[in-house]
């Protein structure tokens, strides 16, 4: 697919994230530099973008999709999969990958430090990248002002991240007492996503899913719910984010609700506006209504303190919404 199309699929998904009510988005694999610069310019509408650009993978890692006869690296030109990562391997490589992804407009770096429930030659309990890969993402990142966000699922995989600087933990869906008393400490962020498990298991026939994904669905389903409490109990600042790709981003919502079964509503409603803005260093900007801030704003036909699910059905109870001061829907009349 050329990158013409992706961008035409694109457009309408990033209209429908504002639609729902969200005005800041962070990417965290595969968003880059051109979609943020055609939202800030007024091409397209959709909530302002924070990029990654493409995450870094090790080889036989997460973001290695590559076919088992396969000894090429595949053009990023015309695959989606590609486009949301690169193979960086040993320090140096690792410190040239992360200075590209910058030098292309990324605001923060993406690492994959463990197995995934969509990768093909790895299990969710492997770990992935060695300590000074880690460490060196995180100084290189660093360096620039900004800081390294990991896809990872076990324990183990998390502590070594925190360990090596890490500043945000993405799914952590198997995390124990330790490593969330060490995220705690550190002041690092877990950022649960879900929803992204729980769509893709309820729909994965109709999304043509094979069978070994299925099994990792339904293992990191199950443990999602037991993660919140683990995380709640140590302290650990939560974040809202889903993981949702391609048409499974019309369950955006949906993450309140699940949460919903272990997080009372005022922490849940925090996780997606102020914690959030707190993980892009963006804290008295966004995810606030103060002097100085961005006006973003949402009004809700109801209390969501009551009910979540006014935050639901593609933004309905929405009767306004606000970006940078300027509305893009307004029922006030």
């Amino acid at each position: 697919m050329p990158h013409t199309l992706m961008m035409a699929h694109a457009i309408p998904r990033v209209l429908g994230m504002l639609r729902r009510g969200f005005t800041t988005v962070r990417d965290v694999a595969g968003g880059d530099y051109g979609i943020k610069r055609a939202i800030e310019t007024g091409l397209v509408d959709g909530p302002r973008l924070f990029v990654s650009g493409r995450a870094l993978s090790q080889t036989g890692g997460h973001g290695d999709h590559r076919h088992i006869t396969n000894d090429q690296l595949p053009c990023a030109c015309t695959s989606a999969l590609d486009i949301m990562g690169r193979i960086a391997d040993g320090v140096e490589g690792v410190r040239y990958a992360v200075r590209e992804e910058l030098r292309k407009g990324a605001d923060h770096i993406k690492l994959l430090v463990s197995g995934g429930v969509g990768s093909p030659h790895d299990k969710l309990e492997h770990t992935q990248y060695s300590l000074e890969e880690i460490r060196i993402a995180v100084e290189e990142a660093a360096a620039r002002g900004t800081y390294v966000a990991a896809h990872s699922y076990t324990a183990n995989s998390t502590i070594r991240a925190v360990q090596s600087g890490v500043r945000t933990i993405e799914h952590g869906n198997f995390v124990n007492e330790e490593a969330a008393k060490l995220m705690a400490e550190k002041g690092a962020f877990m950022v649960p996503t879900l929803i992204c498990y729980w769509e893709s298991f309820e729909n994965s026939d109709t999304y043509g899913l094979p069978s070994h994904i299925k099994a990792k669905l339904r293992e990191v389903t199950l443990a999602g719910t037991r993660m919140l409490e683990i995380c709640r109990d140590a302290g650990v600042k939560m974040g809202f984010g889903t993981d949702l790709m391609g048409e499974m981003i019309v369950a955006q919502s949906k993450e309140f609700r699940l949460r919903a079964q272990v997080l009372p509503p005022m922490d849940i409603l925090k996780s997606a506006t102020a914690v959030n803005a707190a993980i892009l260093g963006q804290s008295g900007k966004l995810g606030c209504i103060a002097p100085g801030a961005y006006a973003d704003l949402l009004v809700v036909n109801g209390n969501p303190l009551d009910n979540l699910q006014l935050l639901e059905d593609e933004g309905k109870e929405l009767l306004a919404i606000m970006k940078d001061g300027r509305f893009f829907k307004n029922q006030l009349h």
